[in-house]
């Protein structure tokens, strides 16, 4: 069948390799959805989306670890935060759930595509010829100088030692053992620790930020998509207090109970000067 050049400007238009869709047919990158379903894991299917194809075993396995450990933080986080106070002031579900993804940027949100990058940074290092040590102090200090003196996936405010990513950390090296990942990017992390506790004189343990980190870029996913990703994990905990918050039956509930007041720091009361 022939089309005029017209259907064949709109359809190059919106061409894409992602999914074939027609009157009672639906592919993604080739696979019947009929066929998809109930055989292809959720996480599986988020790396045929994004990847082109299946996931090893492994790889969905890691991946999956990943987007477990992101879910939640309480709601002392801001994006769930932002759910619970969206749904009192009115939001339905999903005007709750896209007010607080689109507070997961850079600050709260963008650590593990930027400790990805940091990661990127020092094994580009090492494959010039500096030893990884070498490489991870090199590579903190480029990150310093362009971005300011907070590193992306170590430390955390709250937790002394993140409970998250030593059981992220022990998967990806049993991923490595089983030849499933290089465990390149664990390497590079471990040489970021060893640096910033020779430079601070204390441990700075990896957090989640850090360690699904190390798991994205052993799975060879670009940076960007770490956020992306992330944001897929953390909607399920932003859903799940949207959700509870519906049923508090509070209304404009606000950053703070409002029994405590906020600080002033403006002038005193003062008149309006008269003409």
């Amino acid at each position: 069948m022939t089309h005029s050049p017209e259907r064949t400007a709109i359809a190059d238009y919106w061409s894409t390799a992602i999914c074939n869709i027609a009157p009672s047919r639906i592919a993604f990158r080739g696979y019947p959805i009929e066929q998809l379903i109930g055989a292809v894991s959720f996480p599986a299917m988020i790396w045929l989306m994004l990847r082109g194809d299946l996931p090893t075993p492994a790889q969905e396995a890691l991946l999956e670890a990943a987007l477990v450990a992101s879910v939640d933080h309480g709601p002392h986080a801001p994006s769930i935060a932002i759910a619970r106070m969206s749904v009192s002031c009115g939001l339905p579900l999903n005007g709750a759930m896209a007010s607080a993804l689109n507070a997961l940027d850079d600050v709260h949100g963008g650590a593990g595509e930027q400790a990805v990058e940091l990661y990127d940074d020092v094994l580009a290092r090492a494959d010039a010829g500096l030893a990884l040590d070498d490489a991870a102090a090199a590579a903190i200090d480029a990150f310093i100088v362009a971005k300011g003196a907070y590193l992306p996936g170590f430390g955390h405010r709250f937790h002394p030692v993140d409970p998250r990513s030593g059981r992220l950390l022990d998967l990806v090296e049993n991923a490595r053992s089983e030849g499933a990942v290089s465990g390149s990017y664990a390497e590079a992390a471990r040489a970021i620790e060893r640096v910033l506790h020779c430079r601070k004189g204390k441990l700075i343990p990896m957090n989640i930020d850090g360690a699904s980190a190390v798991i994205y870029g052993e799975l060879g996913f670009a940076a960007p998509l770490a956020r992306g990703i992330f944001c897929l994990s953390r909607a399920v905990g932003i859903l799940a207090h949207a959700w509870e918050q519906t049923g508090r039956k509070e209304r404009n509930k606000g950053p703070i109970p409002r029994s405590f007041a906020y600080g002033y720091t403006g002038v005193a009361t003062r008149d309006v000067p008269q003409p």
